[in-house]
């Protein structure tokens, strides 16, 4: 009860203010964890700090406070109760899931070997407990950032190696008969990510080797980016921040991150982010400085190696554009 303690927790002997509450080293620590990794997590998710505060209906300025380390002590306190408790934090909040060995499931995971963890991922990805993963071949997957390229280059490509090309996003709108602004809006990012495997499932099932161009944020999704992996030879198209920016804004595109005040810091962030993720691709190619003519000739040179070796079924002879 408050009574005079106010804003205050009432106990027999005081009236204790959570305000009060001054976090010690550790507890700086752990609030400086905190902040870096949901930066991280927007960052995969291409969000900005506008975007998340409007969808979460929390203060831009909060989100700020908290990537900043300067999380609300309250966070502090429930990280003390877990920790005299000696259980994970995530265990004391509520949960929806529909099953209750969700943290057994979890404590299996922290100790399985790569193997184990490799297994369970093909059997969760529709793979089946018994089946091994074949690494086919079906084509070239560019993947990057916003303005890496992706689709200019993409084209190009195909259009020298004599295959389809494909881009992810507009293949996912042709299915749906939606915009992908619109697929977002009706069913926000995780229905956008449910449909984006299923256009890739049925990509992967024409058995034909076409060159993809992906979406910037398929990286944060395990299963989809992993059945990219697998299926294709990946190349990660990478160039400068600044260079990202002026070629989203030379695209007309007027989405939040290109037309944020703070874009080139949201713009590094995200690209920060996914560089690990990015970095998974088979192949690098730094467009820095190049034309669209020069990348797309260092591309191809890139390439013929892999379209030599493991397409010559499909009489692949690229030239150079």
């Amino acid at each position: 009860m408050a009574g005079a303690c106010g804003r205050h927790y009432h106990s027999p002997n005081r009236c204790e203010r959570t305000d009060m509450v001054e976090p010690n080293d550790t507890d700086a620590g752990f609030l400086l964890d905190l902040g870096q990794h949901v930066r991280t997590m927007r960052g995969r998710r291409g969000l900005s700090r506008k975007v998340l505060a409007k969808v979460s209906g929390i203060s831009e300025r909060y989100i700020a406070q908290l990537e900043g380390g300067k999380g609300n002590v309250s966070i502090v306190l429930l990280r003390r109760i877990s920790e005299a408790l000696a259980t994970p934090l995530e265990d004391l909040l509520p949960s929806n899931e529909a099953t209750t060995e969700w943290p057994v499931i979890r404590d299996l995971v922290r100790r399985a070997t790569p193997v184990q963890i490799a297994h369970a991922k093909d059997v969760l990805s529709g793979l089946g407990a018994h089946m091994p993963r074949e690494a086919t071949f079906r084509g070239i997957a560019l993947i990057g950032l916003r303005g890496a390229g992706k689709s200019t280059l993409g084209k190009m490509l195909a259009d020298s190696i004599g295959w389809s090309f494909v881009e992810l996003n507009r293949e996912i709108e042709r299915q749906n008969g939606l915009s992908v602004s619109e697929i977002i809006a009706l069913y926000g990012q995780e229905g956008f990510r449910r449909m984006e495997q299923a256009a890739l499932t049925q990509l992967l099932a024409r058995n034909e080797p076409v060159v993809l161009a992906t979406g910037g944020g398929i990286v944060s999704e395990p299963i989809t980016f992993d059945q990219v992996l697998t299926s294709f030879y990946t190349v990660w198209l990478k160039a400068e921040p600044e260079e990202h920016m002026t070629r989203v804004r030379g695209q007309g595109d007027m989405r939040p991150m290109a037309d944020d005040r703070a874009a080139m810091q949201e713009l590094r962030t995200i690209l920060q982010s996914r560089e690990p993720l990015y970095a998974r691709a088979a192949g690098v190619l730094d467009t820095a400085g190049l034309s669209v003519e020069a990348a797309a000739r260092k591309l191809v040179e890139m390439l013929s190696p892999v379209l030599s070796r493991d397409s010559g079924a499909f009489g692949v002879h690229p030239q150079a554009p």
